[in-house]
């Protein structure tokens, strides 16, 4: 007879490990989730240098974490910044333009992760047209480059 998946055959004993075994890499303040939103969770690679993604918008809030390399994160009103692996970002989503996620290294690739909540029946990413970044250019924070 197995005992394999038995809970009670010859149990070891329980471990404390959980108890120290979480780090908290980001704690926010949730935006709305639109309702009915479902959860999307990707892994995203880019080669050395890429400019990512061009600019867009999430219909709902995405957090993520990056787990190798460095990105460039920019949200439209905050100044570009560097994530570096083990560190978190996370966008409102809705109307806020997201104009960077590309790899800051021309030596490694960036590779993250991230979970969306999606409104239902529309997509997870959108690509923002040029008229309105023109038009909004006034929300961008301004860029060293």
């Amino acid at each position: 007879m197995s005992n394999v998946g038995s809970t009670t055959a010859r149990q070891k004993p329980r471990s404390n490990a959980w108890q120290s075994a979480i780090t908290v890499v980001q704690e926010v303040e949730p935006p709305l989730v639109p309702a009915g939103a479902h959860a999307m969770t990707i892994v995203v690679e880019f080669p050395p240098g890429d400019p990512g993604t061009p600019p867009h918008r999430h219909t709902g809030p995405a957090f993520g974490y990056v787990l190798a390399g460095e990105m460039v994160f920019e949200l439209e009103g905050e100044p570009a910044r560097v994530v570096r692996a083990g560190e978190a970002f996370w966008e409102p989503g809705g109307d806020v333009i997201h104009y960077q996620d590309g790899n800051n290294r021309d030596d490694i690739p960036v590779r993250f992760t991230v979970t969306m909540l999606c409104e239902p029946g529309k997509p997870m990413l959108s690509l923002v047209e040029e008229d309105e970044l023109a038009r909004r250019a006034d929300r961008r924070a301004p860029r060293a480059d």
